[in-house]
């Protein structure tokens, strides 16, 4: 089976750069980056800069356009899919041509991994998002993902998942995010699977736990997708956790304990003097800081005149230098409670971070994203990214499933 990845959201190459530390031989044959409304597709610049462009079948560019318009035949075919989707509200309804097909959430782009794996058929997938997607919505909790194990049963693929704390398996940052890793029922792999116990695959011998050890699963319970995804929309409601498994459309689900390696503390990763600009010299300013980042009780009123009090705790002002950083968001470096602030190791006066740091938090080379774009740009293309090092773990195991598929 030859090592060949798709990479959709690619940002600025996360997935890939993950998969060439490997250096195993992985082959990326094409991949979409697009940021909708924004005028200079900056993170598509980063990527085609570090690792050339990728033609279609036809032998078009088209990595830098909406997903949406791409047509998914032209595709080259590839043995893993893999991507980092955005949360979204994955509802779905009939079309109004036939009762048989579905109709997803206009804009959503889950819908448009389906139409890959529907044209592309990928023996092996692994997709990245955010942790509250196992309980999303609010109101009908679990929906979004059941609507997401459906889609990929209806095609004929078995599921694995896990949440992942970055800094728990040797990361400067505490990111928690959802990884699933779907794979064929006839590949070898799924094949081998299936005979396992479900609680033995979640902690032993599945993908997600050798590449992220766990101690024993407590606890499991299971439950039976409906059989119409549009049913799944409708009434599914299920309190998935941390870690699980899909099979045939049946569900099992456990809270597991990771293993915990070192991690790297925030202070390993820090820049000794930096340019003047990221330090925080205005009293202003830094009356605001110390506001952001204290506790607050703040009386408010709800639209239908509910009066209630809006409470929130402190965040370590400064961050700690023994300890890895916090997750960080696209908005980092603004001014905003979630912002790390750190005391620098040179001069002893608190800052912002820099582009550089921002990048060692995710695991990327420093000046990965000094390709031209604006600073601002930057730290937002960081925080959009995965932790690098999580991919290579997962790419280590996959190296040795590949070597057992005919």
């Amino acid at each position: 089976m030859e090592k060949t990845i798709c990479e959709l959201f690619a940002g600025v190459g996360g997935f890939r750069l993950g998969f060439d530390r490997l250096n195993t031989g992985w082959k990326t044959t094409w991949f979409s980056q697009w940021e909708p409304g924004a005028s200079k597709q900056w993170a598509h610049e980063c990527y085609v800069k570090h690792f050339g462009e990728c033609t279609d079948l036809k032998g078009e560019l088209h990595t830098g356009d909406d997903i949406s318009t791409v047509e998914k035949d032209l595709i080259p075919p590839h043995t893993l899919l893999v991507g980092g989707f955005p949360c979204q509200d994955y509802s779905v309804a009939h079309t109004l041509a036939s009762s048989k097909g579905i109709e997803g959430k206009k804009g959503v782009l889950w819908w448009q991994i389906r139409d890959i794996l529907i044209a592309k058929k990928a023996p092996f997938c692994i997709f990245e998002n955010v942790d509250r997607l196992l309980k999303s919505p609010a109101k009908q909790r679990g929906r979004d993902f059941g609507i997401i194990l459906s889609c990929l049963n209806d095609l004929d693929y078995s599921v694995e998942w896990r949440v992942v704390n970055a800094a728990i398996y040797g990361a400067a940052q505490r990111r928690r995010r959802t990884f699933i890793f779907a794979y064929k029922n006839s590949s070898a792999y799924g094949q081998r699977m299936k005979s396992e116990a479900p609680s033995h695959l979640i902690s032993k011998t599945g993908l997600m736990a050798t590449a992220f050890p766990i101690k024993d699963t407590t606890k499991l319970k299971s439950t039976t997708l409906p059989k119409d995804i549009v049913e799944t929309s409708d009434t599914f409601a299920f309190l998935f956790s941390n870690a699980g498994y899909m099979h045939d459309g049946i569900v099992y689900t456990a809270p597991v304990t990771e293993i915990e390696e070192t991690p790297i503390s925030l202070g390993e990763i820090l820049e000794h003097g930096v340019d003047e600009s990221f330090y925080i010299t205005d009293e202003t300013r830094m009356a605001r800081w110390i506001y952001l980042k204290g506790p607050k009780k703040i009386p408010r009123k709800a639209a239908n005149g509910h009066e209630y009090t809006f409470s929130e705790g402190p965040i370590a002002f400064p961050d700690p230098w023994d300890r890895p950083g916090r997750t960080m968001l696209t908005s980092e470096s603004t001014l905003n409670r979630s912002t790390h602030i750190v005391t620098d190791p040179k001069t002893g006066r608190l800052r912002t971070l820099t582009p550089i740091e921002a990048e060692r938090l995710q695991g990327f080379d420093d000046n990965w994203t000094n390709t031209g774009m604006p600073q601002r740009m930057r730290f937002f293309c960081m925080g959009n990214a995965l932790v690098v090092p999580m991919i290579t773990r997962m790419g280590k195991i996959l190296d040795i499933i590949i070597e057992q598929e005919p």
